[in-house]
């Protein structure tokens, strides 16, 4: 045991030396690759090695990412890409956005970690401005690390609010994948393995279709099955992108209100600006009793989430027990200050805005692409920088997927299927940036269009 220690030791002691470098020589490059790959494979997922194009589809060395700037990044041997995935919609700002990495600097000087018995300042701060920016009556907000925990968090709420057990949520949805959200999750992939989930009902409706939401939540109150929750993605994001009619959430705000239920908006991945509007609700004018964020609120250099309600709702937050639903670690300093450096980065800048402008940019020409390939595209879906190519089978679009990023350009498919590929850059992204993801998306279809012949 000791000497596992003292390796250990050794072993992190030249970790951090590599840390603290700001640039590295070819043959620690390649060691870092070497060392990544055995630790990934020994100590982390062996599985993920094999999803990953990085290791798949990069030749002799694989793609270890290292650093970033806007829209590009690059590994430890300094190949540079063009980043269309954005981290799932974490990195709305862009790698390493220098106003927000300040604000985290300058709050690790003073205060890295609250005491948890105290007033810490930044909690309250990060709580009043999503108060004046989230709509409708939402006052109040509790804040944890992960998406998966802010939609904990709002299932719990709805439960102790309305004194109901039952939800309704869609097929293909992503929630994330705690108990509790895995359970309202819409994919037997992942439902499956564990077994039993969330110990009360939960109905799947297909998304979009407000007249089953509608007659879901009429049996429910026929039968006496009381409906805690009506829980959706503004636009389904892991699903691909999809966009629902424009009278759904008008429809399900109107039917859970008549039936006692509260309508939850999971803005995990389509809040603050990513869909063309600060929150995806916003394209219908609908205001939510519970909205959960994560993602790109720590502008994409600190993990943090959130749920937030009204005054009314908030109440058995507070009553009897204000402790009533805690966490040690989430709205920490550090993860607050990188929030607020967010918000105020994304307000001053307008980034929905600029994701419709961009999104309209976009969109039409990945549209006449998809005309001009028709045996490789389905089509196109998505609003903003939020968008999905689907293809007529997963084959095919891992074949554009990894072409791309042989050329330089990173996408990915929707987890483990490569029907429909995202493309959600950064809300940074420069129009340049965008006509080479084009040029290049073109020359992979050539590409791919040949092989088909």
């Amino acid at each position: 045991m000791e000497k596992s220690l003292q390796d250990a030791q050794a072993y992190s002691d030249r970790w951090l030396d590599i840390i603290h470098a700001d640039e590295l020589a070819e043959d620690t490059g390649k060691w870092v690759i070497e060392e990544s790959l055995h630790n990934f494979g020994e100590h982390f997922n062996q599985g993920w090695l094999n999803y990953r194009k990085s290791v798949t589809e990069a030749g002799d060395w694989a793609m270890t990412e290292w650093s970033g700037c806007g829209a590009q990044f690059r590994d430890v041997l300094g190949r540079t890409f063009i980043d269309c995935l954005g981290g799932y919609g974490m990195l709305d700002l862009g790698w390493g956005h220098p106003e927000v990495v300040a604000a985290v600097k300058a709050q690790l000087g003073r205060s890295p970690m609250p005491s948890q018995e105290l007033i810490d300042p930044l909690r309250g701060v990060l709580a009043r401005l999503l108060a004046l920016i989230t709509p409708g009556d939402i006052q109040y907000s509790f804040f944890a690390a992960s998406g998966t925990e802010a939609n904990e968090g709002a299932i719990k709420l709805a439960k102790m609010y309305t004194h109901k057990s039952a939800f309704i949520t869609s097929v293909n949805a992503f929630h994330g994948k705690t108990m509790g959200s895995l359970s309202m999750m819409g994919k037997a992939d992942y439902r499956e393995p564990p077994g039993v989930l969330y110990g009360g009902p939960v109905y799947h409706v297909p998304f979009g279709d407000a007249g089953a939401v509608e007659r879901q939540l009429e049996i429910c109150h026929k039968t006496g099955v009381g409906v805690a929750g009506v829980i959706m993605e503004p636009i389904q994001g892991e699903a691909g992108a999809i966009v629902p009619p424009d009278d759904f959430w008008p429809r399900i705000r109107q039917a859970t209100r008549q039936y006692g239920a509260l309508l939850i908006a999971d803005e995990v991945q389509t809040g603050l600006g990513r869909t063309g509007k600060l929150w995806g609700v916003d394209h219908w004018d609908v205001q939510p009793d519970i909205l959960t964020m994560a993602k790109s609120l720590g502008g994409g250099v600190m993990p943090i989430s959130a749920f937030c309600s009204t005054p009314e709702i908030w109440q058995v937050m507070m009553y009897p027990n204000p402790f009533i639903h805690t966490t040690t670690t989430g709205g920490g300093a550090l993860a607050c200050s990188a929030a607020i450096a967010a918000i105020h980065v994304t307000l001053r800048e307008r980034l929905w805005e600029v994701a419709a402008q961009k999104g309209d940019y976009l969109k039409p020409r990945l549209e006449e692409l998809a005309g001009r390939y028709p045996d490789i595209f389905k089509g196109i879906t998505g609003k903003g920088l939020l968008l999905g190519m689907h293809f007529h089978d997963g084959h095919v679009g891992y074949r554009v997927s990894s072409g791309l990023f042989k050329r330089g350009v990173l996408v990915a498919g929707t987890l483990i299927s490569a029907n429909t590929v995202r493309i959600e850059p950064p809300l940074v992204i420069q129009y340049e940036e965008l006509d080479e993801v084009l040029n290049r998306l073109e020359d992979t279809l050539k590409e791919v269009n040949q092989s088909l012949d």
